[in-house]
């Protein structure tokens, strides 16, 4: 051993790497232990001295036989250990696998079967269960003690629960227990927040499983234990502000009182309503504090403080604009309902907002109040009203179509640059295609024209007509100033007035002749229309009635002057006995005074029939008509017995009488609609109310954000010759 060591440190001194000389520039290190006292530390191995350290390493076979023979001499029976402490070594089997020894398990070192004789049994797993093998839980819930808190609210605490529990939204079914604890504990806070948010801060609710009724099939009850405690009620109400005008003002619109329960919806919404009426009383700059409440738990009370800042009492200021302008401040004070120096509310700043909205002119605005400082007189001082603009696209691409039997298509479209002649000056260019209307005009409107909702427009415009009643080749010029409903404002009084000028080329059948015969008319006249509105909508209407009356006096300039006046009246009615169904009704009655059928252009008698008038009739097909075989029949030289088909030709009235009702029911956006209409033209200028016609039929209806699609298909009742069979009408919003 002695001979093996000394080797190694001749081997190691041979590989050892030579130290580099030393280097004069770096320090000496010292070395940690001399050599003399290292060697006198470390003991001399002398195999002299110990002849174990001399004797070689005994083999494996070795020391297993000697292990064996040991335990062979060892008696477990008297208690003795194991060899070497290993049970596995007490086991009696001679010979044992350690480290790389020989393994003497015939079983392990027997050959492996070849892969045609070896049986594979597949691998069973336990099958998940389905979802309908799931066994659920079924729970009842039960709140006790509930009612003693205030038997006034029991029921209006219980709905609020049932609304937000976990519980109650499981529908009584739950995955397992533990399921069932958690929405139990859940429910528990949510049933504290709520008595809490009543007035009862103190509540507490316990929970448990009651699982006594189980046993009997029944489902087991999820139990929330109340007790309620004291309510909490004011005890003194402190509003800690500057002064106002009048000196209530906060107090009168702050609806709490002292001695009733502190509960906080009615908290929120009294403050609520403190913001909004301070601004609408001339306080623009008002701001509600944080409140205060201060709880007496041996008492019950409650101290409320509520701080408020007022800001200056201000009356309305200048108007001023910024941002990308799509108008300048003079025309928004046209938009405005207010007047310089008039005490600040908000509610007509909102409804300048609205204003501006309705023009279609902005991306973006927005309507504030400034402090100004500028003093107004009574402890007042002027608010600034600042309108930031964002001026969106002005030109609009617009279309409708339609169809009506006897009216065929009608497609119309338009191009509108709603701002090209500031302010709100728009150009408007409309064409119109049909199967028997074709036209073009131009028109130019100035909306908010120097009053609020006022408009200004100049129109000039080409049509050709071509309809059963006449052909019109018709150029019209006009002038009208107007104060109509819009969109956002439907106004319960709306107004028209102007002038007109008309040239029309029309072909009209000349009973004298009994022929048809071309003429030119040229008519001059005013137009005024005034109509009260009280319905709760303008397109789809529900409740309420409205009434228009057009008087239109004119004049016939050909062979002199001819004054007539053209009169008619238009009414409907609205009420809905439940939320689906509405019952409408509408009539119409019109004169033409002062002048002779025959003298009167044919475009500008009265007719009726189609799809805004009775429906189960072709366009213009009421009223007095003349029969007469087509003027462009050709016999056939095989059939020498055939006649020419007969033409009904309308030929108009100086006086019209109108009714219809329909049943109106919705299902969510569609609806169904029964009507009848009825109605005649007659030659004389007051309606006799004689011989009228009616037409029946139903439609359904296709409510959008813009209105309901119209589809109806109607019959007339006691068809005559030249009469269809039934109508269809197809437009965008109700018939009236």
């Amino acid at each position: 051993m002695a001979q093996e060591t000394a080797a190694s440190d001749e081997e190691s001194a041979d590989m050892a790497i030579p130290a580099p000389p030393p280097d004069a520039d770096l320090p000496v290190i010292e070395p940690v232990i001399t050599d003399e006292e290292f060697d006198s530390t470390v003991p001399d191995l002398d195999p002299s001295s110990d002849p174990e350290l001399d004797r070689g390493l005994e083999s494996i076979e070795e020391f297993e036989r000697r292990i064996a023979t040991e335990q062979a001499d060892a008696d477990p029976a008297e208690g003795q250990e194991p060899p070497l402490g290993d049970p596995a070594l007490a086991d009696g089997d001679p010979v044992e696998e350690i480290g790389d020894a020989p393994i003497r398990d015939a079983e392990l070192t027997a050959p492996l079967p070849p892969l045609d004789q070896f049986e594979v049994e597949p691998v069973e797993f336990a099958e998940a269960e389905s979802d309908e093998e799931v066994v659920e839980v079924a729970y009842s819930v039960e709140i006790n003690s509930l009612s003693e808190a205030d038997g006034e609210t029991e029921a209006g605490l219980r709905s609020l629960f049932e609304g937000l529990s976990a519980l109650e939204d499981g529908d009584g079914e739950a995955a397992n227990v533990a399921q069932v604890s958690a929405r139990l504990t859940e429910d528990s806070a949510l049933m504290q927040r709520i008595l809490a948010s009543e007035g009862w801060y103190e509540a507490r609710a316990t929970t448990r499983i009651d699982r006594s009724s189980e046993a009997n099939g029944q489902p087991l009850t999820a139990v929330i234990d109340v007790i309620p405690g004291p309510r909490y009620t004011f005890s003194d109400i402190v509003i800690d502000a500057p002064a106002t005008e009048p000196p209530s003002l906060i107090h009168d619109n702050l609806a709490l009182r002292i001695g009733e329960p502190i509960v906080a919806a009615r908290v929120q919404g009294a403050e609520a309503q403190v913001a909004v009426a301070l601004p609408q009383t001339g306080y623009p700059f008002a701001e509600v504090g944080q409140r205060d409440i201060l709880l007496d738990q041996e008492t019950g009370d409650g101290l409320y403080t509520l701080p408020v800042v007022t800001g200056p009492r201000s009356r309305f200021g200048e108007i001023r604009t910024t941002g990308n302008l799509a108008f300048d401040a003079e025309h928004a004070e046209v938009l405005a309902r207010f007047e310089r120096g008039e005490l600040y509310d908000s509610r007509m700043v909102d409804d300048l907002r609205q204003a501006l909205v309705a023009t279609g002119l902005f991306n973006t605005v927005s309507v504030l109040p400034e402090q100004s400082g500028e003093p107004a007189g009574d402890g007042t001082e002027y608010a600034t009203i600042l309108v930031e603009q964002d001026a969106g696209p002005p030109r609009t691409l617009a279309g409708s179509a339609g169809f009506g039997t006897g009216q065929g298509f009608r497609i119309e479209g338009s191009w509108t640059h709603r701002n090209l002649f500031p302010p709100e000056g728009a150009l408007i260019a409309r064409a119109v295609a049909g199967t028997q209307e074709q036209g073009a005009g131009l028109t130019f409107r100035r909306s908010n024209a120097g009053r609020r909702d006022r408009t200004f427009q100049l129109a000039a415009e080409a049509l050709r007509a071509d309809y059963d009643a006449y052909e019109a080749f018709t150029g019209r010029l006009s002038a009208l100033v107007s104060y109509d409903s819009t969109n956002i404002w439907q106004k319960p009084f709306t107004y028209a007035y102007g002038v007109q000028l008309i040239g029309t080329n029309e072909q009209d059948f000349d009973l004298a002749l009994g022929e048809l015969d071309r003429r030119t008319f040229f008519i001059g006249g005013l137009i005024g229309q005034v109509g009260v509105d009280r319905t709760d909508s303008l397109l789809d209407a529900r409740e309420g009635f409205r009434v228009t009356a057009l008087v239109e006096p004119e004049g016939s300039l050909q062979d002199g002057f001819t004054p007539y006046v053209r009169a008619r009246m238009d009414g409907s009615a609205y009420y809905s006995p439940t939320d689906a169904i509405t019952l409408a009704g509408r009539v119409r009655v019109g004169t033409i005074q002062g002048i002779e059928r025959f003298d009167l252009a044919p475009s500008r008698r009265f007719y009726a029939g189609g799809g805004g008038s009775v429906r189960g009739f072709g366009y213009q097909q009421l009223g007095p008509r003349v029969v007469y075989p087509d003027p462009d029949f050709e016999p056939d030289p095989d059939d020498p017995d055939a006649e020419a088909d007969l033409i009904y030709r309308p030929l108009g009235g100086r006086s019209l009488n109108e009714a219809a009702a329909e049943v109106r029911y919705r299902f969510g956006n569609f609806g169904v609609v029964g009507f009848v209409d009825a109605g005649q033209v007659y030659e004389g200028t007051v309606p006799d109310f004689s011989d009228l016609r009616f037409g029946a039929g139903i439609g359904g209806r296709y409510y959008t954000n813009f209105g309901p699609l119209r589809l109806d298909v109607a019959m007339p009742l006691g068809r005559r010759p030249g009469e269809s069979k039934f109508a269809v009408y197809v437009s965008i919003g109700q018939a009236f």
